[in-house]
């Protein structure tokens, strides 16, 4: 399925086409009846032809008869018809940017063949168009897919690299670049929709990290049963972020700016222990003196095993493959980070 962008340029290129082979066309019918019908040389014909046409104004090559200035006068009409079209089209193009938009269409494709490690954010609904936003703030490589119309033209003119089709098909996802990308997102408006995005790009890319938007509460179970990361309902979370702005507005406001580092004063990351370059697996948090020697400070930690622990002590031990949620600065960060893989 093409998307508007492509009906849009391949429509004026089928129409500059048709308009120029059909001018040929008049130029080859001219001089097959001057050579045939009037019986001159094949040169003189060529010439006639092209000049009747161009309306230059030249006399006759060779006496014509009366048929033959009546197919003059009916070869000038359908030149003028012909050139006049083109110019049409020619110019239509021109204002209405198809050649920049076939442009377009070729650096989306050169994009879509290279890119990697990104994420694939299937649907542009009002979900996905605040994902993409945040994608594009956080410098995240993503690429769209959508079957509406109106959707992929809309992400195409903000600049997203767009693919227009339906999610569920292994098609559309292999150009999306399914087996190239560490996650995909789907906020399609049918759970059953979700479902087989998330099964189709599972099988194509087992290792790929798949979250998935849940509309009722019986599709929360069969997102995960599919191999689903994290599975996410928009009710529930609305629910439970009103009730928590209620209740503990601080601590909401404390989190909106650590999440999203609105404020230079506070992020919230994750930090992945890289088993061969990290020098403090197998000691604590106390040796490295995480507060004292970075500034950063390490809120939980997600063990290989899915254990979570909380607060860590400076008697927590490091463990290969350790998940950190840390808080600081973006230098306080970069400088755990450091600590951490000095050798990255």
């Amino acid at each position: 399925m093409y998307s508007i962008l492509e009906k849009k340029y391949q429509q004026i290129q089928r129409e500059l086409f048709l308009g120029i082979g059909a001018f040929g066309g008049v130029i080859v019918l001219g001089t097959l009846w001057y050579w045939l019908v009037e019986h001159w040389p094949l040169t003189d014909a060529l010439y006639m032809t092209v000049i009747t046409l161009s309306t230059v104004g030249f006399m006759e090559v060779n006496p014509l008869s009366d048929r033959g200035r009546l197919f003059t006068i009916v070869l000038i009409i359908v030149g003028v018809i012909w050139l006049g079209y083109i110019a049409n089209r020619f110019t239509e193009a021109v204002i209405q940017g198809y050649f920049r938009d076939g442009v377009r269409l070729q650096q989306q494709r050169r994009l879509l063949e290279d890119v990697s490690e990104h994420f694939v954010l299937c649907g542009f609904g009002r979900t996905g168009q605040q994902i993409a936003q945040e994608f594009t703030s956080e410098n995240i490589p993503f690429v769209i897919i959508d079957q509406d119309e109106e959707g992929v033209e809309m992400a195409q003119n903000l600049g997203y690299v767009t693919v227009q089709g339906s999610a569920i098909q292994n098609q559309t996802l292999l150009q999306a670049g399914i087996e190239r990308a560490c996650g995909i997102v789907t906020t399609l408006a049918s759970d059953a929709d979700n479902l087989y995005a998330v099964l189709s790009a599972k099988n194509i890319n087992p290792n790929i990290r798949a979250i998935v938007r849940a509309n009722s509460e019986d599709a929360l179970a069969k997102m995960q049963q599919v191999g689903a990361d994290a599975v996410v309902s928009p009710y529930m979370t609305v629910g439970k972020r009103m009730v928590a702005a209620a209740l503990r507005p601080q601590v909401v406001n404390f989190m909106d700016v650590a999440l999203t580092g609105s404020e230079p004063d506070f992020y919230i990351e994750e930090l992945l222990i890289d088993t061969e370059s990290c020098p403090y697996i197998g000691q604590t948090l106390g040796v490295l003196g995480v507060r004292s020697q970075t500034g950063a400070s390490i809120l939980a930690i997600r063990r290989d095993n899915g254990e979570l622990i909380g607060a860590p002590s400076a008697q927590t031990e490091f463990r290969s493959q350790d998940l950190l949620i840390c808080m600081g600065t973006t230098p306080q960060l970069q400088a755990l980070n450091q600590a951490l893989s000095p050798q990255n």
